[in-house]
């Protein structure tokens, strides 16, 4: 018992998560986890904003890598720095985007382009971790993402469901920094598998299944209430998690197969298009914060052709998405997110055709949740190079997506250490958008 207490209590989530899901399997015979305008002080002495809370969910698009604005949503057409990118007209009057998105241009009456985002992060994991998080990474601290932010204040719409899924390869966090496990991302690596492993057993029956289930729970009990530390409280709230998931007909949610091919081949065959219309599926059932990871924008070689494909599968994930919830009658009350870590370089490394990290200027997307679509916000200039109008710190752009959901911006939690934070660190939201 001293053995397990110590692996219990010192252990890490990503390690934790692993002991419970193999312990789970040995002794239930299932698993859970899947791959890998005006402000005024609130009643609690917390800054609101008139307008915000519109928002019930959000689909979170991560392009991982960097992706190139110029040769996405802020093109400039004649500039030197364009390259053979194309510019094409879309749904909004005045904005131009790239000629990789012909299907999203056609939503564009929905989305607000920010064009005028600028970090202070030029490497990958730092530009990352700050983008998620809204501060920069400290070797004394993990600091919650944006999505587990969401799920520790407003909870659970489905009580049945996880708060915050991430889907796709490639992410290294599940997110939950110093809050409790269960506030970190459920993680589906394919989306076309699902949530795997989360029946029970075909040779184990259902009162086998509940007697080992009352056999757990009894020989939990004591430590339970000897150690109510939070690494412990994680083990027994994972477990009934997975079970009344297991047992819910929400289950179906995490199918693809249920949709129709029609439906599925519109969103494109392939991760990306299959975890956005997973996405899709789980906002349906008021999962709160869905982040869909597409990696591979690391362009420092062969940019324009890599930005030929990958947008192709961007266009179709994106544009889908936004047609499918607009049709649905859900855009209005689902955000919808672009983000990257930082930009590429305006100016084109002539001898491979590449572009290099730019954290000084790029572009994220909002859609639906109250924002007000066809528009640009801020500008960069003739060259992409600056931003000339309505610069955004990356926190301010967090705080956007906050202000949408009605979170309380500047409410402190803190942290074990005792230290205090807030969801967007210090970020002030860009209001003239909704």
């Amino acid at each position: 018992m001293t053995d397990l207490k110590q692996l219990m209590i010192g252990a890490d989530d990503p390690t934790r998560r692993d002991f419970v899901s193999h312990a789970a399997k040995a002794c239930l015979g299932v698993s859970f986890l899947g791959g890998a305008a005006g402000t005024a002080l609130g009643a609690a002495g917390t800054k609101s904003f008139a307008g915000g809370g519109k928002a019930k969910r959000v689909i979170y698009f991560y392009m991982s890598g960097g992706m190139s604005h110029l040769d996405t949503f802020d093109v400039k057409p004649g500039a030197e720095t364009q390259g053979p990118t194309q510019a094409i007209k879309t749904s909004a009057d005045g904005v131009l985007i790239s000629e990789h998105y012909p299907r999203t241009a056609k939503q564009m009456h929905h989305i607000c382009a920010v064009n005028s985002i600028s970090s202070t992060q030029g490497a990958h994991a730092q530009g990352n971790y700050f983008m998620h998080t809204s501060y920069a990474p400290r070797g004394t601290i993990k600091h919650p993402h944006l999505g587990a932010w969401v799920a520790r204040m407003q909870g659970k719409h489905n009580p049945t469901l996880p708060a915050y899924v991430k889907i796709g390869r490639g992410g290294n966090t599940l997110g939950g920094g110093f809050f409790e496990s269960k506030y970190a991302a459920l993680p589906i690596g394919d989306p076309e598998a699902g949530l795997q492993n989360s029946v029970r057993d075909s040779g184990l029956s259902a009162d086998r299944f509940d007697k080992r289930l009352q056999r757990a729970r009894r020989m939990n009990q004591d430590f339970l209430g000897r150690y109510d530390v939070k690494q412990v409280r994680a083990y027994n709230d994972l477990y009934d998690e997975a079970i009344k998931l297991m047992r819910s007909e929400d289950l179906k949610s995490f199918d693809l197969s249920q949709e129709s091919a029609e439906t599925r081949a519109a969103y494109g065959d392939n991760p990306v298009g299959q975890g956005a219309l997973l996405a899709r599926r789980l906002v349906e059932q008021n999962v709160r914060y869905v982040e869909v990871n597409y990696g591979g924008w690391d362009t420092h070689s062969a940019n324009f052709t890599a930005m030929e494909e990958k947008g192709a599968v961007l266009d179709a994930a994106l544009g889908g998405l936004l047609e499918d919830l607009s049709r649905r009658g859900m855009l209005d009350s689902t955000l919808v997110v672009l983000a990257t870590e930082f930009g590429r370089t305006p100016t084109i490394v002539k001898e491979r055709l590449g572009r290099n990290h730019y954290p000084k200027a790029f572009t994220c997307l909002l859609a639906g949740g109250g924002v007000q679509g066809g528009q640009r916000y801020g500008k960069t200039d003739a060259e992409g190079r600056t931003v000339v109008e309505n610069k955004v710190a990356v926190p301010d752009f967090n705080a956007t997506i906050a202000y949408a959901l009605g979170l309380p911006i500047d409410k402190i939690i803190h942290s074990p250490s005792g230290r205090p934070f807030t969801v967007a660190h210090k970020g002030e939201p860009i209001t003239a958008i909704f």
